[in-house]
């Protein structure tokens, strides 16, 4: 039976799976994958980053906090980031914005990082209450919130040994399953980093840069909707990263700390894998590109299904694909900011390169012999 025959046969025995929890799973697929979503969402990622805007920092820091200290302001793509530094010694992270959707990203983003303070096996920011005991401050034009500082290393400055790749995974399924219990408010709001909008990226392929990689895009988009989109429905959907990527990973003295949930979401549970293992592809002598070492300490903790283990390179490369596709976009519309909106694009292309020879049975022998070492 071919490549094509297996997915098939799988889909005609999804479409008889009518369970309850099926098609509570369907509804949020839906909604993402429309027009209206993918415009709202296109729309937030095409307006300028909050960094042109006054810093009040050090206003709403005392305001809300009854804290002052020295601040400074970090690179982001869209909320302004503010370091602060405390006199006692701490250091914590200022997330602010002046754009009405941030309110629901950070309402999302400082609920799941306080349903994830108590969790094990991974370390994440701790958010800080105001002082009237809320997880966020909103007021006319401005909303945000504070958090701890994970201190520690980002992934993308450490050399990936297999024996930290192996951990990266593992930290990785911990924060999944840590994640599968929250229910997050606004988990539905627009993300265009949301797999429901990945068919409608190649709209912006006028802005790739013409080549192979451009040609590898186009294939990889063209077989996530052949094999993946059809499918999409029966994975584990929960509330998810969705951008652990190796600037968001950071290796502390602890363990494997996460990052920046501001893309974090209501999506297929495998996403977080794809989305990491896409990142750490980078040795051509190994079929995975040295992925293969993440992908085992992942399932090592959450075992892969069939049907995730089947999609998973097509997904990978899909990510990878979508990577490269917003961000020559971004950098089109904000070319003064393009070598920080670029920073994981030549990694995503060199990882596609390295993935492409594989097929969908070669692929998924690669994933099943990944999770079946030792």
């Amino acid at each position: 039976m071919s490549d094509h025959d297996d997915l098939v046969a799988d889909q005609q025995r999804g479409r008889h799976n009518s369970s309850a929890a099926a098609s509570s799973r369907h509804l949020p697929w839906a909604a993402s994958s429309t027009e209206a979503y993918f415009r709202a969402a296109a729309a937030i990622l095409s307006t300028p980053p909050d960094g042109l805007q006054p810093d009040m920092s050090a206003t709403l820091l005392k305001r809300y906090y009854g804290l002052e200290g020295s601040i400074a302001v970090l690179s982001s793509e869209v909320e302004r980031t503010a370091e602060v530094s405390l006199s006692d010694g701490r250091q914590l992270i200022l997330k602010t914005s002046a754009r009405r959707e941030a309110i629901d990203s950070f309402r999302f983003q400082s609920a799941a990082l306080a349903a994830l303070q108590d969790s094990a096996g991974f370390a994440a920011p701790t958010v800080i209450r105001t002082s009237g005991g809320a997880l966020m401050f909103e007021e006319e034009g401005i909303s945000g919130y504070l958090q701890t500082r994970v201190e520690g290393v980002s992934l993308h400055k450490v050399t990936p040994a297999p024996d930290l790749l192996f951990r990266t995974g593992s930290a990785l399924g911990r924060l999944d399953l840590a994640l599968a219990q929250i229910n997050a408010p606004a988990a539905h709001r627009p993300i265009l980093w949301h797999i429901g909008c990945w068919s409608r990226l190649m709209e912006l392929e006028e802005h790739l840069p013409s080549g192979s990689v451009a040609e590898s895009v186009r294939t990889a988009m063209a077989e996530y909707m052949r094999f993946v989109e059809p499918q999409i429905q029966n994975l584990e959907w929960q509330v998810t990263h969705n951008d652990p990527s190796p600037f968001n990973t950071i290796v502390t003295s602890q363990g494997l700390g996460f990052i920046d949930f501001g893309d974090g979401c209501w999506s297929p549970r495998i996403q977080d894998l794809a989305i990491a293992a896409s990142h750490v592809v980078a040795d051509p002598a190994l079929p995975l590109g040295g992925a293969e070492h993440l992908i085992a300490g992942y399932a090592a903790v959450v075992p892969l299904s069939a049907l995730e283990a089947r999609l998973l390179v097509i997904l990978m490369r899909a990510r990878q694909s979508a990577l490269i596709l917003v961000n020559y976009w971004r950098s089109h519309l904000f070319p003064t900011d393009a070598q920080y909106i670029k920073k994981n694009v030549a990694r995503a292309e060199r990882g596609l390169t390295i993935l492409a020879p594989l097929t969908a049975a070669s692929g998924e022998a690669a994933v099943l012999a990944a999770v079946s070492q030792p």
